[in-house]
């Protein structure tokens, strides 16, 4: 077979309508449809028969059949002019027939079809575009979703009618799946391939660690006690003892099991206590029978999918030691549906401090655990949130990826009306062990800071005020608008109860007579000044100007439409400023009616950044409750943002030159991390936000190239980054805001990088995939 991956090939049997698939760039044509892909970047450009390429609405439609491992197709486009390439999201599948609606410029210099992301093979027939009109979008739009025909005509009123266009483009390009049961079957089922090359992958290891599994036991179901001992048995990965402390369980079966197991299976260790402990003595039974260079956590009845232990060394092999490992989990019920899929952050220290987001699967390195002493009784219930937070105060944090994160589900956590452990049987004792043992933590590690009951049994961490209280000053960048103004200085001045403060009123060339008269009413207030500022509104310009003037040792940035809603907020955001190593703090935003507008910021989403939980209610939970819980972030908006002012100098301030308007706040937040500063956001400081009152939306034509020129700037300065953030997982969606899954994870499975760098991925097509004649 000649490859034909670096030029031109005639019309292939993927033609159909009235556009055309040229394989350009690493793919082989097979015939009859059948190409492979020879790289992580395979391409079709798209050519028209008889006319220019599309614009406006489409529909894409093509059929996908035999794909190994699957098809992961993505549109791109390349509008005419100095914009940037736009890509739309295809749905994943190995068989199947795709139908989307797209939304394209409305001037195409060049169309491309990527149709996988690493090497494999796939057939592809049926490929159209069709013009479609508005008419088809929305009745498609209704049809998908009724209810949403209302909350659109709520959108279109809060936002304008260009704003709702794009938000329709982004909700029907979004590649969906029917449910989490066909992404598992995607993304996380092992084909006979996959299992034999983890094989390779731990035969060609140069020094597998040994990994104890810690099982404590106490009177489970039998049952699901053999299948969480035949979870182990089953791994791929042979490296490994399961050490298992039975704290006097009361039932027969449940010994005889344990008996029978231990004697049959040389790597299984058994003790049995002679008095019942409860599941810290236990589990410290089990370490002490612990010989691994590493522990991994198993309870008594739940599951570790085959590759667990192996997607565990293969971190190890690949970035060297660490001390503390954890994975992504799920749930799965009595018949054995799994659900609930947990995609965590990455190391995220503040919203540890909240929940366990470790959890399950947590591996330890031994010598670490047992320097920290074990499991602490009393902790029953937290066992495992002490013994981390006590294993982080040992870990050479100033190492990198000490403590590291693998985004995969590597654990099944049994959920069902008679499992249960002791933190879910005794939900009460285990949340008051959880917040002892973060208050522990706090003190000594010497952070001032009280640990409350939050909600559903997390924590809430009020950090204490340095004494005296930092002064802050809070910039205030407007032109005329003096409704909004005087109801944002208002809250500044008389419902914020935070002792010391100024506010910098910066006036971009207001003219309004009622906002003049209102800045020399304000003359005699010694908490403000006003900054005269003419020219064209830049937004970071006019803040770095103000930032020079400022007095406190923090500053706050406060748009001129925010509204003070309770008055403690500024409090909240300053204790948090003022700490050590913190570079920003940003709130919980809402629009007037009570939805959430910000709750800080996704890299990546929709091309650059967007807004977490964006539309969610006020109260509502969020995604495995970070809605309601403090922790790190990326990103936080500008719109309400306090940080140290030193920091701000130091990195240089807002980008005034590239970003005037959009994105300074990410490309900001973006240079704070890199200096090394967390950027925090909290859930504790609520305040409302008319986005874009005074200056209006980026998408309304007179701002529409302005805006594009600085996605480009930040899609080229910052492109690697945007692709991987690191406080969401990416196996949730970048095209949309409410961690929904993503159509294609963008995770990378060693096994498959292991035969990659073994020699090239050349595949051929089975015979009985050849079609005989070609279709075209």
């Amino acid at each position: 077979m000649v490859s034909k991956s670096n030029e031109r090939v005639g019309t292939s049997a993927a033609a159909r309508g009235r556009f055309r698939l040229h394989a350009v760039r690493q793919l082989t044509d097979l015939g009859g449809g059948r190409f492979e892909s020879t790289g992580t970047a395979p391409r079709f450009d798209i050519s028209a028969e008889r006319h220019g390429l599309p614009t406006g609405w489409v529909r894409i439609r093509f059929s996908i059949a035999d794909a190994r491992p699957y098809a992961s197709g993505t549109i791109r486009v390349t509008p005419d002019g100095d914009q940037p390439t736009i890509s739309h999201p295809l749905p994943s599948l190995r068989d199947g027939h795709v139908d989307q609606y797209i939304r394209l410029p409305d001037s195409v210099r060049e169309l491309c079809f990527d149709p996988m992301d690493q090497p494999g093979v796939f057939t592809i027939t049926g490929f159209r575009i069709d013009p479609i009109t508005r008419f088809h979008v929305l009745a498609r739009a209704a049809l998908r979703n009724p209810g949403r025909v209302v909350a659109a005509a709520g959108y279109v009123a809060r936002h304008g009618v260009a704003a709702a266009k794009l938000r329709m483009a982004e909700r029907l390009n979004a590649p969906a799946h029917d449910g989490y049961k066909d992404w598992v079957a995607l993304f996380d089922t092992l084909a006979d391939d996959d299992i034999a090359a983890i094989g390779a992958h731990i035969a060609a290891m140069r020094a597998p660690p040994l990994i104890s599994v810690l099982m404590p036991v106490y009177d489970p179901d039998p049952g699901h006690l053999a299948e969480a001992i035949g979870s182990v048995i089953g791994q791929i990965y042979p490296h490994w003892e399961l050490c298992i402390a039975d704290d006097a369980s009361t039932d027969p079966a449940v010994r005889r099991l344990l008996a029978d197991y231990a004697k049959r299976e040389s790597r299984i260790r058994l003790v049995t206590r002679a008095a019942n402990g409860h599941i810290s003595a236990a589990s410290n039974s089990a370490l002490e029978l612990a010989t691994g260079e590493y522990l991994a956590l198993l309870d008594h009845d739940d599951l570790l999918p085959a590759h667990a232990l192996y997607r565990i060394a293969a971190d190890l092999e690949a970035h060297g030691p660490a001390d503390l490992i954890y994975s992504d989990e799920d749930k799965i019920d009595g018949d054995g549906r799994r659900h609930e899929p947990h995609f965590k952050s990455d190391w995220n220290p503040e919203l540890f401090l909240a929940q366990n987001m470790i959890s399950h699967l947590g591996v330890y390195r031994t010598g670490l655990v047992r320097a920290a002493g074990g499991f602490r009784v009393g902790f029953e219930g937290s066992q495992d949130w002490d013994l981390a937070l006590r294993v982080t105060e040992l870990t050479k944090l100033t190492e990198p990826n000490r403590i590291r994160h693998i985004p995969h589900i590597l654990y099944h956590w049994r959920v069902f009306a008679t499992s249960g452990s002791f933190s879910t049987d005794h939900g009460g004792k285990a949340a008051e062990a959880g917040r002892r043992a973060v208050a522990e933590h706090l003190e000594r590690t010497g952070q001032a800071a009280q640990v409350v009951p939050g909600i559903s049994g997390y924590n809430r961490v009020r950090r204490a005020l340095p004494d005296p209280v930092p002064r802050v000053s809070l910039i205030v960048p407007t032109r005329d608008r003096v409704e909004l103004l005087r109801n944002c200085i208002d809250g500044l001045l008389d419902r914020t109860d935070y002792p010391d403060l100024e506010v910098l009123i910066v006036d971009n060339a207001s003219v309004e007579p009622e906002t003049l008269a209102y800045f020399d009413g304000l003359a005699a207030e010694p908490r403000v000044r006003i900054l005269r500022r003419e020219g064209p509104f830049n937004f970071s310009a006019l803040n770095n100007d103000a930032a020079t003037q400022a007095t406190g040792s923090l500053i706050g940035f406060v748009n001129n439409d925010i509204e003070v809603i309770e008055p403690g907020w500024l409090s909240e955001m300053a204790s948090h400023a003022a700490r050590p190593g913190v570079g920003a703090v940003g709130a919980k935003l809402l629009y007037g009616d009570g939805k959430i507008q910000h709750a800080g910021v996704i890299l990546g989403v929709l091309g650059v950044a967007g807004h977490t939980h964006k539309g969610f209610g006020r109260h509502d939970y969020g995604y495995f409750s970070r809605l309601r819980l403090c922790q790190n972030l990326s990103c936080v908006t500008a719109a309400c943002m306090v940080m140290p002012k030193a920091v701000f100098e130091s990195v240089g301030g807002f980008d005034a030159v590239n970003l005037a308007i959009a994105f300074n706040d990410v490309d900001l937040c973006i240079r704070i991390r890199e200096a090394g500063y967390q950027v925090i956001w909290t859930p504790y400081s609520e305040l409302y936000h008319l986005e874009s009152a005074s200056r209006g939306s980026d998408l309304t034509p007179e701002n529409r190239d302005r805006f594009a020129a600085e996605v480009k700037y930040m899609q080229d300065r910052w492109g690697d980054v945007l692709r991987r953030d690191p406080y969401y997982n990416p196996n949730l969606s970048l095209d949309a805001t409410d961690f929904s899954l993503a159509g294609t994870p963008r995770v990378t499975r060693p096994w498959q990088a292991f035969m990659r760098s073994r020699q090239p991925w050349r595949l051929s097509a089975p015979a009985a995939l050849m079609p005989t004649d070609n279709p075209s």
